[in-house]
């Protein structure tokens, strides 16, 4: 018999299914990975979110409503996320959630349009969409559920149009995106996607998927304090420039036994003023609007649920450019620029140099008039596994300036950052991406009531920027460093008496100004950028993934990626990874001094970072 509906119960053994179907297919969806290097972790990513998603079902239970299951597993995928794919992969859940709200069991056209909501989610929550991805899936399979139906309401026939669609556009992907059909590889989170939806389809149809034995044992993904899912509005980025009257923000909670309506909150703060941002889920929502009567947007807010965090601005004495730093934080939105690093950047902390001269570590400094006795001590947090567990808050002193954390692999990276005053560091990187969950309770560690977080990876960008977006004890700015080199120069370009918006700028700006290469062996033949690549030849990669340089005598790459940088350079930074040792490093190093004798020197630094051989910045 054709399964016409679905209970909570029946969408919790659905995500059972699914999870349980993407683990056994994780390491076919890690080698998708367009480049031929050592990190391919999609599949990695996903699984871990989605772990994290069926851990916070579970303890809700199979006699919990559809619509509490599809609350808890969207809850657990947001603080779980890691790595672009599961972030995305956390935001399609998230709209799922929204989409079953208020429904005990649901049919097969409800589902159609929660994927669908599901869609509008993911597209929102990536800047720049690219088609030929994940996304791309997504928006094709659920168009395709919609269709399907529309005919027929049956949750086995909806299901089943969903995956044969998330089939053929997956299958169509390398068409979409030149870099796949290069690569020869279908796009790898558009594969986990259609792994998942095969999962539920076989439960549906009473062939579910079993769990391999103690995969999730000891994986707890459950996250204590209640989280904000990123609702806001696309394209708001600033307040508006005749900004008037007072900024409200405040955090509200629904009341016992009560839900929030998001959508209703964001048209009666419409209405009662201007700048309204509302983000949030039927728990909890973080408010911002600009009117003249502050006082009835907190009664508003009150008759509503409880409200905490109650700040009121006035906007008529507040300048310009503080109003639009305000706004920045308060969505988290990231700067794009390009400059020039502060010089020296790259040098500091250096082990050994070509020549000689000073290289002293600096150290952040404490705003004027603090206590420096009172300050935290520099920290390095070991996030778990899921990401669940982790150090309590700790109260805030306004006193103090903004807090940097980073996201570090390698213990010589790690003393880099802290000796140049990072507060706390994430350990985490390739095949190792912390989770939106950790890199929240990481923040919660400093004191300050700002925290500026350096992802240093562009597959934790995104899982930055979502902590950020949701983030209700401390204002979070994430400034988008690609690689460890950039994390030093912008961490360098730190201003610690200014606040974490006015900091992002040249911060980004720092990091930017550097010119990076990371060196490893391929891992498969390939053709990237139309050039061929052997399995086992030394290729050195962009901070975008762009080959500058092949060859099969690793000293000769090196060198190609060298004189590919800027004739202008004047410092070269040599990061040696875990597969490479001093001696050897120093031969490159008195190598690249030899061909390029107008360099001031180079420097080389232990980083100890896996999977690449040398990290090398010039400035």
């Amino acid at each position: 018999m054709v399964r016409q509906t679905c209970t909570g119960g029946g969408l919790l053994d659905a995500i059972r299914s699914a999870v349980a179907n993407l683990e056994r297919h994780v390491d076919e969806i890690n080698a998708l990975n367009v480049f031929p290097v050592p990190d391919g972790d999609t599949g990695t990513n996903m699984l871990a979110t989605v772990r994290a998603a069926l851990d916070e079902a579970e303890g809700v239970g199979r006699d919990a409503t559809a619509d509490r299951v599809a609350v808890a597993v969207s809850h657990g995928a947001l603080m779980g996320a890691r790595g672009n794919s599961g972030v995305i992969t956390s935001q399609i859940l998230r709209g799922v959630a929204e989409g079953l709200a208020g429904r005990k069991r649901f049919n097969g056209l409800a589902l159609a349009n929660a994927l669908a909501l599901g869609t509008k989610s993911a597209y929102g929550a990536v800047g720049k969409p690219v088609e030929g991805t994940i996304l791309t899936v997504i928006r094709e399979s659920s168009a395709a559920a919609v269709a399907a139906a529309e005919h027929d309401d049956a949750m086995e026939s909806v299901l089943a149009a969903l995956v044969a669609a998330a089939e053929k556009s997956v299958a169509r992907t390398p068409s979409l995106l030149p870099i796949l059909r290069e690569a020869g590889v279908v796009d790898s989170g558009g594969q986990g996607l259609l792994r998942l939806f095969e999962g539920a389809l076989l439960s549906v149809r009473g062939r579910p998927v079993e769990a391999a034995a103690g995969a999730a044992a000891g994986m707890p993904h459950s996250e204590a304090r209640t989280a904000v899912a990123p609702a806001f509005r696309s394209g708001v980025v600033a307040l508006e420039e005749d900004a008037f009257g007072y900024e409200t923000v405040f955090i509200l909670s629904a009341a016992p036994g009560e839900e929030l309506d998001v959508r209703a909150i964001q048209a009666r703060l419409e209405a009662l003023g201007n700048s309204v941002l509302v983000g949030g889920d039927g728990r909890m929502v973080k408010v911002h609007v600009h009117n003249e009567r502050p006082d009835e947007i907190i009664a508003y807010g009150l008759s509503l649920g409880i409200l905490t965090r109650i700040t009121v601005e006035n906007l008529d004495t507040m300048a310009d450019d503080v109003r639009e730093a305000r706004a920045s934080e308060f969505v988290a939105d990231g700067v794009a620029a390009t400059g020039t690093a502060t010089k020296g950047a790259a040098a500091a902390g250096a082990s050994s140099t070509t020549e000689t001269r000073a290289a002293a570590p600096v150290a952040a400094r404490p705003p004027a008039g603090v206590d420096t006795q009172a300050l935290p001590a520099a920290a390095v947090a070991e996030p778990t596994l899921n990401g669940s567990r982790g150090p309590d808050t700790v109260d805030i002193d306004s006193t103090l300036g903004p807090a940097i954390v980073a996201v570090v692999a390698g213990d010589g990276l790690e003393k880099v950052f802290l000796e140049n005053g990072a507060h706390h560091i994430v350990r985490g990187g390739q095949t190792a991406n912390p989770s939106t969950g950790e890199l929240l309770r990481i923040a919660r560690l400093a004191r300050s009531r700002e925290v500026i977080l350096l992802p240093n990876n562009p597959n934790v960008r995104l899982a930055a920027e979502q902590a950020a977006s949701i983030c209700t004890d401390r204002r979070m700015v994430v400034v988008p460093t690609r690689n460890a080199a950039e994390g030093v120069a912008a961490l360098l370009a730190f201003n610690p008496e200014e606040d974490a918006a006015t900091n992002l700028e040249p911060m980004t700006v720092a990091g930017r100004g550097l010119a990076t290469v990371q060196i490893t062996e391929a891992v498969r033949d390939a053709k990237i950028g139309g050039r061929k690549v052997k399995k086992g030849q030394t290729i050195a990669l962009d901070p975008d993934d762009g080959l500058v340089a092949v060859d099969s005598n690793r000293d000769k790459a090196v060198m190609k990626a060298v004189a590919a940088f800027p004739p202008e350079i004047g410092i070269v930074t040599i990061y040696y990874g875990a597969d490479a040792s001093l001696a050897e490093t120093e031969a490159v190093a008195r190598q690249i001094g030899l061909a390029r004798p107008s360099l001031e020197g180079v420097d080389v630094i232990h980083g100890g970072q896996p999977h690449y051989r040398y990290l090398i910045s010039a400035e």
